[in-house]
C-alpha cells in the first residue's frame, strides 16, 4: 500500500511521543500490506472499524484513533486523522469530506 502522508504521524508523535511506536508499526504493517477489504485488515487489526467510507484504527492500547480513507484498487491509503480518545468521541472528524 502506498501510504499518504507519513507526516502527519510524525507531526503526531513529536506531539504525542508514547505513540510513536505503535504509529511507526502499523505504518510498516499497512505499507508492506496488500489489503482488498476490512475483511483483511481485521486480520491484522481485529478491531478496525469501517465507518462511512473511511476506516479506524485503534493505536497505542486505544489510546488514539487513526482515521484513513483506502482505495483499495489502487492500494492508497490517505491519512486523514489522528486523534485522542477524546477528541475522536467529539465526532468533529464526521465532517470530513471523505466520511
Amino acid at each position: 500500500m502506498h501510504i499518504i502522508t507519513q507526516t502527519r504521524l510524525r507531526l503526531f508523535w513529536k506531539e504525542h511521543p508514547d505513540s510513536q511506536s505503535s504509529l511507526q508499526l502499523w505504518f510498516t504493517r499497512a505499507k508492506n500490506a496488500d489489503w482488498q477489504n476490512i475483511s483483511e485488515i481485521r486480520r491484522v487489526y481485529p478491531s478496525a472499524d469501517k465507518t462511512g467510507r473511511l476506516t479506524v484504527f485503534n493505536i497505542h492500547g486505544n489510546a488514539y484513533r487513526l482515521i484513513v480513507r483506502i482505495e483499495y484498487a489502487r492500494q492508497e491509503i490517505y491519512i486523514r486523522h489522528i486523534l485522542t480518545h477524546a477528541e475522536y468521541d467529539k465526532e468533529d472528524w464526521k465532517n470530513d469530506a471523505w466520511y
